[in-house]
């Protein structure tokens, strides 16, 4: 484990059972996860899914400081999955819960198992606007800032859940 620790971003999901109760919970197993301490986290949105069918999703974005590298902190996440009834039946699924991870530090990563900053982060509504609600100033790595990438998302239905 890492002595100094990593602000990192992790995006999740939820559109199969209770979706609003899984990713609540899934916060609070966040938080308890040895080597994270939870730094922050949006509030809960609601989005239809993108390149996908199935139920609305819940989503909602985690500011993680993390002592954990990033595969140990991707090993970490799809556990939390599997604990959670994730199964993986097709590509886009609909899922009991999805943690991505988004950002970690300033990392750049590309290997077979995991890229980052995640490739697909700039191009989603249920990432950006947690994210611009998080942490407002934030830069995405390569996209600029996050409140100058909400206009190109914004035919992707979202709303915030009180």
């Amino acid at each position: 484990m890492k002595t100094t620790a990593v602000r990192a971003y992790v995006g999740l999901g939820a559109n199969l059972g209770d979706a609003r109760a899984q990713v609540s919970a899934a916060l609070e197993a966040l938080a308890a996860c040895d080597g994270l301490q939870l730094a922050g986290r949006s509030s809960l949105y609601r989005s239809a899914p993108v390149d996908a069918g199935g139920p609305d999703y819940v989503n909602a974005v985690a500011a993680l400081d993390s002592r954990l590298s990033p595969l140990a902190l991707l090993h970490t996440l799809q556990a939390l999955e599997a604990r959670f009834g994730r199964e993986r039946p097709y590509p886009n699924a609909p899922r009991t819960l999805d943690l991505d991870l988004l950002l970690y530090g300033d990392t750049h990563l590309a290997t077979p198992e995991l890229t980052l900053p995640h490739p697909r982060l700039h191009l989603r509504a249920f990432v950006l606007q947690p994210l611009a609600e998080l942490v407002p100033d934030l830069v995405l790595p390569g996209h600029g800032p996050v409140q100058n990438l909400l206009p190109t998302v914004a035919e992707q239905a979202i709303e915030r859940l009180p």
